[in-house]
């Protein structure tokens, strides 16, 4: 039996989903810092919300992601 990954086998949903969220959270951080090094400092609730909820979200799903293959294997 070869341990090695298979580049062709596809990454189970909650992995893509958490990759997703993290995507998304560390877009939210990018615009945070663009929009402050702008000069605007009122910056909207949900953007905020998005760079900070979003991006630990995300890496919680990964690694709920990958303790569950860890597992199943």
């Amino acid at each position: 039996m070869n341990d090695t990954a298979n580049p062709t086998q596809r990454k189970p949903w909650l992995m893509r989903v958490g990759i997703g969220v993290f995507a998304v959270g560390v877009l939210a951080v990018l615009v945070v810092f663009i929009l402050f090094a702008a000069g605007l400092h009122d910056l909207p609730l949900w953007l905020s919300l998005a760079a900070g909820v979003a991006t630990p979200l995300g890496i919680l799903l990964g690694f709920i992601a990958l303790v569950l293959e860890h597992r199943k294997r």
